[in-house]
């Protein structure tokens, strides 16, 4: 089949067009790598990582509702959501993805003390890539139904394997392994995140809503657990002057908004697996470029983001070579 043909060059815009998906969903891993320094930094000042998280989502949702309501665009966008909604083209809880990215973050505040950050990542990860493949199975997503191939499994295990090297040296003897379940099933959340996204994507046909709609519903919920944290603990003593710890929100709406588009194109597993690496590509560049005090760039976190872009170039061959 020559590349001139009809046939040929349809194949040819559908490698480019999931290359592009891939490489959008990586950039949205490194939003993500970085938008976790500056959560956490603001965690680490406030005392108060549920608090922080709240800042960093609530920082978003302000951000999309200063611009998408009084946009044309976005105006259209919820003129566009709300109709699919009534005529039940999409279901309300089809909206509420944002809510396990809050979750995600209760569990962090829950379990990282007991298990240490390597165990809760390789629990994520795991859960996520399982996730990746149990809704491209099902066709849950905008891109429909995703074959589970004998690639797909592969990528999909040396991501799991990549994290597990890349956080290696940081692997202690937890006392509480059964709370790794948590994060799993966070984990599990994110890929139907990523396809319900997708969902609203494609009724709104804005990503921006989509965005807002994410923020929304993840802040509200952050919100219920924050008032009950803050009931415990109190408020914390003083806000930070540093302005660039606000900035987790605007890289919050990057990093949803990378994985919407993409996720058309390239299916929930794929974006999982591209998030991670850039996650840890993102990882390997903020530590190179501002690491965190007493810490240092291991050789196994280059390793580990070795592998992970192994394991997404596996998952994205095709099942058989024409």
């Amino acid at each position: 089949m020559s590349a001139g043909s009809p046939i040929g060059a349809a194949r040819s815009g559908a490698a480019w067009s999931r290359a592009a998906g891939a490489a959008v969903a990586g950039i949205g891993g490194v939003a993500l790598a970085v938008q976790g320094r500056i959560n956490g930094e603001l965690g680490r000042v406030l005392g108060d990582g549920v608090l922080a998280a709240l800042i960093s989502l609530g920082g978003g949702l302000v951000l999309l509702l200063a611009v998408v309501p009084v946009s044309p665009a976005g105006r259209r966008g919820l003129i566009r959501l709300r109709a699919a909604l009534r005529a039940r083209r999409i279901h309300w809880w089809q909206c509420l993805g944002g809510t396990c990215g809050a979750f995600l973050v209760s569990t962090q505040g829950l379990t990282v003390a007991a298990l240490g950050v390597a165990v809760f990542t390789v629990a994520v990860v795991a859960g996520q890539v399982a996730s990746g493949l149990l809704v491209d199975r099902a066709g849950i997503g905008p891109g429909g139904r995703q074959p589970l191939t004998r690639q797909r499994g592969l990528g999909a295990a040396l991501a799991v394997l990549a994290v597990g090297v890349a956080v290696s040296d940081e692997f202690s003897s937890p006392q509480a392994l059964w709370l790794a379940v948590l994060p799993a099933l966070a984990g599990l959340g994110f890929g139907w995140q990523q396809a319900v996204n997708g969902l609203v994507r494609e009724a709104a046909r804005s990503t921006a809503v989509t965005a807002l709609v994410n923020f929304a519903t993840g802040s509200a919920v952050l919100l219920v657990v924050s008032a009950a944290d803050v009931a415990v603990r109190g408020l914390p003593d003083h806000a930070p002057a540093q302005w660039w710890l606000y900035l987790g929100g605007l890289l919050g709406v990057v990093s949803v908004g990378t994985s919407v588009v993409s996720v058309r194109f390239i299916g929930v597993l794929l974006v999982g697996l591209c998030v991670v690496a850039g996650q840890l590509l993102g990882a390997v560049l903020v530590d190179l470029v501002a690491p965190a005090a007493g810490e240092r760039l291991a050789v196994v976190t280059v390793a580990g983001a070795v592998l992970t872009l192994l394991a997404v170039v596996v998952a994205a061959l095709p099942t058989r070579a024409r």
